[in-house]
């Protein structure tokens, strides 16, 4: 089968097509024949050593966490799934899961069927940053009605969707992105909206019951402003880069919380996604498709740190 496959670490040209080998079912797995597969931040920061770059291991290793496909066989065992199946998920995640490929194994219940509204290329685009944007509203910050919750990078793949589970939930959501953003994410259910280019959010912003940290403590100190906006007894969830012992330090003594977090595989939650998804409660955002030749043009977009949505690329017909 056909993979982008890297032989080092480094820059985007070290993506390359090969052929390799097409993985096998164990009990319990399914075999998906990959139709698209998303590209998320993780990905290229593991391609240059960080990232789960020290998860997966010394090179060579193929990327990608995202698939949307059809499940080609099933192994001893599996009882949700069968052969036609079109499934979408984020198999294996942190370990190595080889979604930029034409067949990725994993266990069945790591999938769930595929919003029917979508096609593969715009369901590639979603377990990785839904589940991220789930677990972290649901799960993490039990966000309930009434609360307000600041979602930093409100534009990109966790953030757009950070923003509908949270208003679906009945919270008033406040976003920072760039102006030109704003109107698409007054669609999606931001209530106020903070142009970071020409203003700082905590200059604006008050009272907040979450914030959900999509750039991290390394990025202009957002964890640590984003306390000047927090209530007291308000949490913060910091997602890429974790909480660092001064940001814990210093909400403790504001009687704040903090939390970091991890993604994690699970089928269940991508089903009550798709529900969603396909009630046109949620919707996915793709900003570009690109073939699996171009993988190394794609992360090169998606390093210049601007994209809206999503990129994936497309593997099979």
């Amino acid at each position: 089968m056909r993979a982008v496959v890297q032989d080092a670490l480094g820059g985007p040209e070290v993506l390359r097509v090969a052929e390799v080998p097409r993985p096998e079912p164990l009990p319990t797995e399914v075999l998906v024949r990959v139709h698209a597969a998303g590209i998320n931040p993780v990905d290229w920061k593991t391609r240059q050593g960080g990232g789960m770059a020290g998860v997966l291991g010394e090179p060579p290793f193929t990327l990608g966490w995202d698939v949307s496909g059809v499940v080609e066989e099933v192994g001893f065992g599996v009882t949700t799934l069968a052969p036609g199946d079109e499934v979408y998920g984020m198999p294996w995640f942190p370990r190595q899961a080889g979604g930029y490929a034409e067949f990725v194994t994993a266990p069945a219940r790591q999938f769930a069927r595929k919003p029917a509204t979508l096609s593969h290329e715009e369901a590639a685009a979603a377990p990785l940053a839904a589940l991220t944007a789930w677990q972290v509203v649901v799960d993490t910050a039990h966000v309930t009605a009434g609360q307000r919750v600041l979602v930093h990078a409100a534009a990109g793949g966790v953030g757009h969707l950070a923003v509908q589970f949270a208003r679906h939930l009945g919270a008033r959501v406040v976003g920072t992105a760039r102006e030109s953003r704003h109107a698409w994410l007054g669609r999606l259910g931001a209530a106020e909206l903070v142009d970071y280019t020409a203003q700082r959010f905590e200059d604006t912003v008050e009272d907040v019951d979450v914030v959900i940290d999509l750039l991290g403590e390394e990025h202009d100190a957002t964890s640590t402003r984003s306390l000047k906006v927090l209530r007291k007894g308000g949490l913060l969830v910091a997602v890429p880069s974790g909480v660092s012992p001064e940001v814990q330090q210093a909400a403790d003594a504001r009687g704040m919380r903090t939390s970091a977090f991890l993604v994690e595989p699970d089928g269940a939650a991508l089903t009550t996604i798709a529900g969603l998804i396909d009630k046109g409660e949620v919707a996915v955002e793709v900003e570009e498709v690109f073939p699996l030749e171009e993988a190394a043009r794609a992360h090169r977009q998606g390093e210049d740190g601007h994209t809206r949505g999503k990129l994936v690329l497309r593997v099979g017909a």
